[in-house]
């Protein structure tokens, strides 16, 4: 069900319910009306009867006839009913609404009330009686009463109608925004970034508008930023085969040849043996030298046989040997042993890269290392930090080396931040969540 047709139900239905409690107090209202009208008339009758017959009692007729001429008498009906019990109509009014005019049966029968009947005994001149009878003809006041109904209803079915218009129209205007925004989004699904929404008239629909655009600027920087680290990674993978395959052929192809020569060399009966015996060896030791560096740089058994801390106490001495002048310190918590091979390769290809950033642009004297398990929130805090010349974050955002540990962390789930100033050093921390 559309949003348009919801709100035009709840519309009709609010101003169905406001024209049944307006009709309801219109009609009652109309009944207090009619029924103060003629009580109003009746008593004032009555009041003008008792002064006027008091002042003429010697033409007492002529002034009742008189009276029933007032227009304060025309919603009465004045009878003269006589000691015979003729009665003898004295209402001058006539009915001045046409058949047309007239309200319909259920107005009348609704607001038409019970009026009392006054009779009012009178004594002539001659000292006969005769019985003033007063009773209310209120249709002309429900007549009137029935024209300002219809008035007010039609009224109140115009602002009906006039609201109705203006809540379609405000309509019309909020699809047509809401079909370019889901138009735009479909755009940004089949990885359209270019596009931004133009802005709208109305607020809340220009805040969606530049949260859109800003989302989309995000989409566009980070899919940039991932073309070009798969780009990176891809070159990097070739520069690794590349040099796996110099080393193949420098050190493989030399010292097989050379192993090939030696052994050609001792099949004669001349050839001095012991000597050609220990070259052979002393290649093989080479060869094997050669084959563990590579192992190393490829995957560091050590991380799979020993463990994640026995692996970081090798890198770390590796890194002091060659960078004498930097402290490393390693803060490590056994527990961390416990996690999945999976998160331990990734943890460690991170500090790997961080120090080696450390050591090339740091220009640190002091590196402390830390990782932790919190119990409380189960996740492993990884905090890596330097005292060097620090950096502005904004210029090494767009750095591979960045890039490539967050997106790490980023496989594990967790939060990568980096905090720097310039000369204060800078802190890489990580937080994995554990389940």
């Amino acid at each position: 069900m559309s949003l348009r047709y919801q709100i035009s139900i709840r519309i009709l239905l609010i101003s169905l319910c406001i024209l049944f409690l307006g009709g309801s107090i219109g009609i009652w209202q109309a009944r207090q009306s009619v029924s103060k009208e003629v009580d109003s008339s009746i008593n004032l009758a009555l009041q003008l009867i008792k002064i006027g017959i008091g002042a003429n009692r010697s033409n007492q007729t002529d002034w009742m006839f008189r009276l029933s001429r007032l227009e304060q008498t025309r919603h009465l009906n004045i009878q003269l009913k006589t000691a015979a019990g003729e009665l003898v109509n004295i209402s001058q009014h006539r009915q001045q609404n046409t058949s047309d005019d007239m309200p319909p049966d259920w107005f009348i029968h609704l607001v038409l009330g019970e009026y009392p009947k006054v009779e009012y005994p009178i004594e002539t001149s001659n000292n006969s009686v005769l019985t003033l009878i007063i009773q209310a003809n209120p249709m002309d006041e429900i007549s009137e009463a029935w024209q300002e109904s219809i008035a007010f209803f039609s009224s109140l079915v115009v602002l009906i109608f006039l609201t109705f218009v203006s809540v379609q129209l405000v309509f019309n205007k909020t699809i047509k925004s809401i079909h370019s925004i889901i138009e735009h989004l479909k755009e940004i699904e089949t990885g359209d970034y270019q596009k931004a929404l133009a802005e709208f008239s109305t607020q809340e629909y220009d805040d969606i508008a530049k949260a859109i655009n800003h989302m989309t600027e995000v989409l566009d920087k980070t899919e940039k930023q991932n073309r070009a680290l798969t780009q990176h990674s891809l070159e990097i993978q070739e520069e690794e085969r590349q040099h796996l395959s110099q080393e193949l052929h420098d050190e493989f192809g030399q010292s097989l040849t050379a192993i090939k020569v030696m052994a050609v060399t001792a099949a004669h009966e001349k050839a001095d043996t012991k000597k050609i015996t220990t070259s052979m060896i002393e290649i093989c030791d080479h060869l094997m030298t050669v084959v563990r560096s590579m192992m190393k740089q490829l995957h560091p058994l050590i991380l799979t046989e020993l463990g994640l801390k026995a692996t970081l106490e090798d890198l770390l001495h590796h890194w002091e040997v060659r960078h004498a002048p930097t402290v490393f310190t390693l803060h490590y918590d056994d527990a961390v042993d416990q996690l999945e091979q999976t998160m331990v390769i990734q943890i460690f290809r991170v500090i790997q890269e961080s120090l080696t950033n450390i050591v090339r642009h740091a220009q640190a004297s002091q590196v402390d290392i830390s990782l932790q398990i919190n119990s409380e929130s189960d996740t492993l805090v990884l905090s890596i930090t330097d005292d060097g010349v620090g950096c502005d974050l904004e210029q090494i955002s767009s750095g591979f080396g960045l890039l490539g540990m967050k997106e790490r962390i980023k496989l594990l789930g967790g939060d990568f931040k980096i905090q720097s100033q310039i000369n204060k050093g800078l802190q890489i921390k990580a937080e994995i969540p554990l389940s």
